[in-house]
């Protein structure tokens, strides 16, 4: 029966091509010779059952809330309850940062998001000389303890779920978290939330390092073992594909290499001894979600199923928890423009229903005016109804994976899971993904994949609205908001304040031990978190580790 029912269908499929198509085709070409998604693959101008005659639901899709999860990892997905609404804020210091935050969630958000400067993200100090110009910039200055205390003062961590976007010191904003969260009277098993924590795609794309890559996944396991008797609801990393999307790679690979790393991961904790099925479940992701709808839906679906299969197959998971890959989204930074910035709305809804429609668990959804400065209040608050509009207005969280079942997605979907296996593969042979690193290999093909797309836009072969085709002449945009230059002295000076005012030998004391931690390959975390107890600063900490791990210094050319 199936057989005569595919045998018809391609009968009249042939029909209608020879028919109608090519009547309609002689009088009116179509646009282009070659339709592509945003990644380059190309589009065909009709899918149909044969397209996906080889899926098999129950092996291919199954059931949402079960393997291989394609369809969602909660049985009812957005029925149950709507993915965490945050957005990704932290400006000058701890105190400015604090009122955006309660500001925040007075709107509605219901997850916090915190971006730190650059000095925090590379272990200085605000008076150390690299740190100058950039104190407070592109995130909140953390020095200590006592930043983190201001912070969050108001905000009782029991109610709230927080994202750190921090990587090479994870582990000591961590340790502050949790301290503040003790001085809150809040014990660290109630604690939710995500250090990012993915180091490995700082080598790829970012460049936050600090370390070299051995004693970089040391740390990172630490963590992983630490937070699995101690924190078991905080997800112990983020395993990043968004900054590799920045940095100009295709959808395919972003998962691929995303997914690789994690292998990586999970590799360098189960050869530490610990148990997948311990650590696993709380490991999470974090993508990008670009412009091209379809393509974004099938790729976060493909995500599901190919970590799905990993989990399963290659490591031996037994938990299903283990299986699920559960992530964070943020609308894509890059694709943003200074020209024509309320265009900037218009993608960033897209991108925010790509999310929703592929089953994210979070959401960060930009700003208008992120590509000329930090948000200002409106813009964000522009940013977090986008999300609302969607939730609650939209009809997409009335039932579960609404897209399932067409042909053009599941066909892409497919193609995408194949496609970045075919990556996971060639990587495994290179070694595992930190040798394809150290040899280049995934830097390379993200810089070609970047450069044919920006050849694309440059020749018009890609259009982008207000940039390449239909500019306009426009006012500059005005209310963008500018950092404080006096943040940086108010900030050096609350830092000498808490030289002053803590207990030198117990700093002195706690430093030389977390040392002796790091040379004998003891859990750093407990020696971490004595430090910060005692008001030891971001930067101190980091030396004592640098003193032991060295820096790592990018000397491949590519």
């Amino acid at each position: 029966m199936f057989f005569e029912e595919q045998e018809r269908l391609e009968k009249e499929k042939k029909s209608w091509e020879n028919k109608l198509l090519e009547k309609t085709l002689s009088k009116y070409p179509e646009r282009k010779d070659k339709f592509v998604t945003g990644s380059n693959r190309e589009v065909k101008g009709l899918y149909d059952p044969t397209d996906i005659k080889e899926l098999d639901y129950l092996e291919d899709l199954g059931f949402p809330g079960a393997y291989p999860f394609t369809r969602g990892v909660q049985p009812t997905m957005y029925r149950g309850r709507l993915w965490t609404m945050r957005q990704y804020a932290g400006f000058g210091d701890a105190e400015e940062s604090n009122k955006r935050y309660k500001y925040l969630l007075k709107n509605g958000q219901t997850g916090l998001s915190i971006a730190f400067d650059l000095p925090t993200q590379i272990g200085y100090d605000s008076d150390h000389p690299m740190s100058h110009g950039e104190v407070g910039k592109v995130g909140v200055a953390i020095d200590s303890l006592r930043d983190m205390e201001i912070l969050f003062d108001g905000i009782p961590l029991d109610k709230v779920s927080t994202s750190m976007t921090i990587n090479a010191p994870a582990a000591i904003l961590l340790a502050m978290y949790i301290v503040v969260a003790e001085k809150q009277g809040i014990p660290e098993e109630k604690l939710e939330g995500t250090i990012q924590n993915d180091i490995l795609k700082e080598y790829i794309a970012r460049g936050t390092y600090i370390y070299p890559p051995l004693p970089s996944m040391r740390l990172i396991t630490d963590i992983f073992e630490y937070c699995s008797e101690k924190l078991p609801r905080w997800n112990t990393i983020s395993i990043s594909g968004y900054h590799i999307r920045e940095a100009g790679s295709t959808a395919v690979q972003e998962i691929a290499f995303t997914l690789a790393n994690g292998i990586a991961y999970v590799d360098a904790a189960v050869k530490k001894g610990l148990d997948i099925d311990q650590f696993a479940p709380r490991l999470s992701f974090f993508f990008n979600a670009h412009n091209d709808l379809f393509e974004e839906v099938a790729k976060f679906r493909a995500a599901r199923k190919l970590w799905a299969d990993i989990m399963k197959n290659r490591f031996g998971a037994k938990d299903p928890k283990s299986m699920m890959l559960r992530f964070h989204t943020q609308t894509a930074g890059c694709t943003l423009t200074a020209q024509q910035p309320d265009n900037n709305i218009v993608r960033v809804t897209l991108q925010a229903l790509a999310a929703a429609l592929g089953g994210t668990q979070s959401l960060h959804t930009n700003s208008r005016d992120e590509a000329l400065s930090l948000p200002s209040q409106k813009s964000v608050r522009i940013a977090l109804r986008t999300q609302q509009i969607i939730a609650y207005e939209s009809g997409i969280t009335e039932t579960v994976d609404p897209i399932a079942g067409s042909y053009y997605v599941e066909k892409m979907t497919k193609e995408i899971e194949d496609a970045a296996m075919d990556y996971i593969d060639k990587i495994d042979q290179l070694g595992g993904a930190p040798k394809a690193i150290e040899k280049g290999f995934t830097q390379r093909e993200i810089q070609n994949s970047a450069y044919e797309y920006q050849k694309d836009i440059e020749s018009k072969k890609r259009v982008i609205v207000g940039v390449n085709q239909f500019q306009s002449e426009e006012e500059p945009i005005k209310d963008l908001l500018k950092v404080n230059p006096e943040i940086e002295k108010k900030q050096i000076k609350k830092l000498q304040e808490v030289r002053q005012n803590r207990n030198e030998t117990e700093v002195k004391e706690k430093l030389s031990l977390l040392k002796d931690a790091a040379e004998s390959g003891k859990n750093i975390m407990p020696f971490i978190l004595d430090c910060v107890r005692n008001y030891a600063l971001l930067g101190e900490i980091c030396n004592q580790m640098r003193e032991v791990f060295g820096e790592y210094k990018e000397s491949l050319k590519i």
